[in-house]
């Protein structure tokens, strides 16, 4: 199984109980979107390829990714409360076999005890999803989180050993050059270019579900037959008119997406750097912040995906700040060599951020988790913030998708699709959004089931390979 890696620009895994497999890097599952990245770069030289090096912050300790295995790190105190709360939750499973949790936060205590859960599971979710864990359901999560095995943790803890890897990604491909985006547009280079309208028609102003047709900015107007839309889905159904016999449709499901759909922001930042690679950083890929002495969940060794991901050693670039901003530097311009950080954070109604001061608080951050020294010499930074960010497995989710998505399909031909379209985490890899909209063509044309969006736990565990490109 192949892995391709992409920077959260913002496709995640994330990752995320949070605590599974980087949203940076998203996992296939479809021989069909393997076959489709071949083909747009087919020689080795396109792609690097790592082995997951991934740790926890947590207690002033780098913990070994997944948490749950590896407690062993933990100063004696937090072990001990890790331990029991393990043997507490298997205790307790044993009592209640049969019994399911009602929401996320009870999947956490009944799987991993209260121990983790303070030190890990409930803080660093918050982090990401900027919504409590009780107010999220447990169904989303399939293969994305490691049940620990409680006599091997019991054991490492007494040891002071580590677990092995676990997770669907312990190896995975990025590109050499480019990034995420080149893979995407090497991709559109196969395709019939003169079949693409790129920006050519401004933005999509109204969708007439009764006359089927699309008006834009400019006044272009495209008559559809079956429409695959990967728009949000709360703003689909925003520019969204039923006609006469379709307005009480329209407003019932705009309803049950207020009601039932929840979503994140995710903001974006890089920091770039002179200097070495330090030692302490060594080869790290990414690396989960559940504490509160930094504002991003997530941190990304970005530079060490690619040697092109940074400017090269002979680039000469002026020092902007240190690390800590009260100290002096030295403005002229000086070469590398470089190395660079990618770090993401969350902001939600019930988690808010100061945008104002999020590039500051950032970096003091990453010099209190030790990512950077104060003396460190920063040469570039970079903000960018995704408003829809994660799309949030609320407890009302499923209940708000049971009402809208069948009836845009059924009443408007409108099947929406992909990471916000179908508004469901487990299935908005990238993998997973390439084969949604594939799937949607196929059922609009043959009526062939579209497996991801309704079968998506199937889907996720398994390789499939039904499909192939040719």
């Amino acid at each position: 199984m192949t892995t391709y890696a992409h920077a959260h620009a913002h496709a995640h895994a994330h990752a995320h109980a949070h605590a599974h497999a980087h949203a940076n890097a998203s996992n296939s599952h479809y021989a069909y979107f393997d076959d489709a990245l071949h083909r747009a770069l087919p020689n080795e030289n396109d792609w690097s390829t790592h082995q997951r090096v991934s740790y926890v912050r947590s207690a002033g300790n780098w913990v070994p990714y997944p948490y749950q295995n590896n407690v062993s790190q933990l100063p004696l105190d937090l072990r001990v409360k890790c331990v029991d709360g393990l043997l507490a939750a298997a205790e307790h499973r044993a009592q209640t076999a049969g019994q399911k949790p009602k929401n996320f936060d009870e999947w956490i205590v009944r799987n991993m005890g209260e121990g983790i859960a303070d030190l890990f599971m409930r803080p660093y979710n918050f982090k990401v999803w900027g919504t409590p864990t009780h107010k999220m359901q447990c169904k989303w999560l399939g293969e994305r989180v490691a049940a620990p095995n409680v006599r091997t943790v019991v054991k490492n803890a007494l040891t002071m050993q580590t677990a092995g890897n676990w997770g669907p990604n312990a190896t995975f491909k990025f590109p050499m050059k480019d990034g995420t985006g080149g893979i995407w547009t090497a991709v559109a280079k196969k395709l019939p270019i003169k079949r693409f309208r790129l920006g050519r028609s401004g933005e999509v102003k109204k969708v007439n579900g009764a006359s089927k047709v699309v008006e834009f900015g400019d006044g272009r107007k495209i008559k559809y037959q079956n429409l695959v839309s990967t728009m949000a889905l709360d703003g689909m159904l925003d520019l969204l008119d039923g006609g006469a016999n379709g307005t009480k449709s329209v407003e019932k499901m705009r309803v049950a997406a207020k009601e039932g759909l929840v979503y994140s922001t995710t903001i974006v930042l890089g920091i770039g750097i002179r200097g070495k690679r330090p030692d302490r950083i060594g080869d790290k890929c990414w690396l989960y912040f559940p504490e509160d002495n930094a504002p991003f969940y997530r941190a990304t060794i970005f530079s060490n995906y690619s040697p092109y991901n940074c400017p090269q050693t002979d680039v000469k670039l002026p020092t902007i700040q240190k690390a800590d901003s009260s100290l002096p530097f030295d403005k002229e311009s000086k070469e590398g060599p470089y190395w660079s950080l990618m770090l993401e954070v969350c902001q939600s109604d019930e988690k808010p951020v100061n945008l104002d001061t999020l590039m500051a608080d950032t970096i003091r951050g990453a010099v209190a988790t030790e990512l950077m020294l104060p003396t460190d010499e920063i040469v570039s930074v970079y903000e960018r913030r995704f408003d829809h960010g994660y799309p949030t497995p609320s407890l009302g989710r499923d209940g708000a998708l049971a009402q809208i998505l069948p009836a845009l399909r059924d009443e408007f031909n409108i099947r929406s699709r992909g990471r916000f379209g179908s508004w469901k985490y487990e299935c908005g890899n990238q993998d997973h959004s390439f084969m949604l909209g594939v799937e949607a063509v196929d059922n609009a044309l043959f009526g062939t089931p579209e497996m991801t969006l309704h079968e998506t736990d199937w889907v996720n565990g398994r390789r499939n390979i039904e499909r192939r490109l040719v």
